[in-house]
């Protein structure tokens, strides 16, 4: 058996096999003997039938294509060790010549890691634009705590406003048909906060319990239903209640409602602690982006198209699992738009993404920064918190998958470098331009 490592361009390689006659045919006796233990041919007890009638019985390329995954797979591995070969997509098999009794040939293509050049990535300044927080976050927070715990209060005697809930029953029509899913009896709505179309909730005020009425509106022509986007339509309306929205007082006793203080102003000092907290957040992830921005404006890696398709595919998968999570139609939103311009608006997040993952992956390996155990416990723990789960039982799912370990570790590793290049670079935060 002999392989030549053959360099092609843009970051493949070629290895060129070549297995002698004696070899093949050994392997090929071996598959014969393998598979005669697991079929079952009438008339021979299993691993007792000759070789003519298992051939007839599971047809000789299935037995070429077993003795073909015993040779080739423990080949490219020998040589991708020898060689040092990082490889970062599975082996592709092309001008395969396999005949029983004759030298096999074939071309094994591997697509490796490309190389990475970096500029300078520690020992900078940067200049990062300061997050600015809402100058009423802390009225804001108190407000949205009062509106926790408003209660919403029947009244008589008067109008609809549009500060009221109102509790009524609607028909709808469109061009004389009644809309699928379009009625509904005692339905609250908020109708200073209403998500329904414009110009519904408006034509809700102004009206007296126990009155009945008939509204005109039109449906956006972004609506997620193609029938009726731009249509107008009808809607009957009943008022059955009107509740009014009574706001707590902003007092000790709301603030002990709330949480465990002892007073508002106990309240709105942690308030103001979470508003800190979330600026540093919000500094840190701006000093990453403009650390990686400038990182990825002058790193040097030539990119294959196929790395690109892959990870515009990854993109799109991830696309249908939210689309589908949310109760959408992913291939009808697919067959709309069309995949290839939803592949085309995805390239140049895709060619970030992987230049971002070579950039991580290089100064991980130029600053020894690895993953340890330590390191994977840690992880588990805050997977394990964050969805309130066993600690035990996250660890025996993610590590029954070889896929999700590389993930964790993944993110292990991104996290290190990100630690690192904040450590290792002055941020100069500088007054929003806005």
């Amino acid at each position: 058996m002999s392989i030549v490592v053959e360099k092609k361009e843009k970051n493949f390689v070629n290895l060129n096999m070549s297995v002698d006659a004696k070899t093949v045919t050994d392997e090929y006796n071996k598959a014969c003997k393998r598979i005669a233990q697991r079929v079952n041919i009438a008339g021979f007890r299993k691993g007792k039938a000759p070789r003519n009638i298992l051939e007839k019985h599971v047809g000789v390329n299935a037995i070429k294509q077993e003795a073909l995954d015993a040779i080739l797979p423990k080949m490219i591995s020998q040589a991708i060790s020898e060689n040092s070969l990082d490889v970062i997509s599975e082996p592709s098999l092309t001008n395969l010549k396999y005949n029983i009794g004759e030298d096999l040939t074939a071309t094994v293509v591997l697509e490796l890691r490309p190389e990475v050049e970096l500029g300078e990535y520690k020992n900078q300044t940067i200049d990062v634009e300061e997050f600015v927080q809402d100058e009423d976050f802390v009225k804001k927070e108190l407000e949205y705590i009062q509106n926790r715990f408003a209660t919403f209060e029947p009244v008589v005697g008067r109008k609809t406003t549009d500060k009221d809930i109102v509790v009524f029953d609607f028909d709808g029509t469109c061009n004389g048909e009644k809309i699928k899913g379009g009625s509904s009896k005692n339905y609250n709505l908020d109708l200073a906060n209403s998500n329904f179309i414009p110009g519904f909730a408006e034509q809700l005020v102004g009206h007296d319990i126990s009155e009945e009425f008939t509204i005109d509106v039109t449906f956006p022509e972004n609506y997620h239903d193609e029938t009726l986007k731009g249509q107008p339509a009808q809607f009957a309306i009943k008022i059955n209640e009107i509740k009014e929205k009574k706001v707590p007082e902003l007092n000790d006793e709301l603030a002990q409602k709330a949480g465990n203080y002892k007073n508002v102003d106990e309240m709105k000092a942690d308030i103001e602690k979470y508003a800190e907290e979330i600026k540093k957040t919000e500094n840190e992830k701006k000093a990453l982006d403009a650390i990686f921005n400038k990182l990825l404006d002058e790193v040097k890696v030539e990119l294959s198209e196929t790395m690109i398709n892959r990870e515009q595919n990854a993109m799109l998968q991830d696309m249908k699992s939210r689309i589908t999570m949310q109760g959408g139609d992913f291939d009808k939103m697919l067959e709309a738009e069309g995949k290839d311009k939803i592949l085309g608006e995805l390239k140049d997040e895709a060619i970030k993404r992987i230049k971002n993952s070579l950039v991580v992956q290089k100064i991980a390996t130029l600053e020894q920064i690895n993953v340890m155990p330590d390191d994977l416990n840690q992880k588990v723990e805050q997977i394990a918190k964050q969805y309130n789960a066993d600690k035990n039982t996250v660890m025996q799912q993610l590590f029954s998958s070889r896929q999700a370990i590389s993930s964790l570790g993944q993110q292990v590793i991104g996290e290190k470098v990100a630690k690192f290049l904040l450590d290792n670079n002055s941020i100069n935060f500088v007054k929003s331009k806005k």
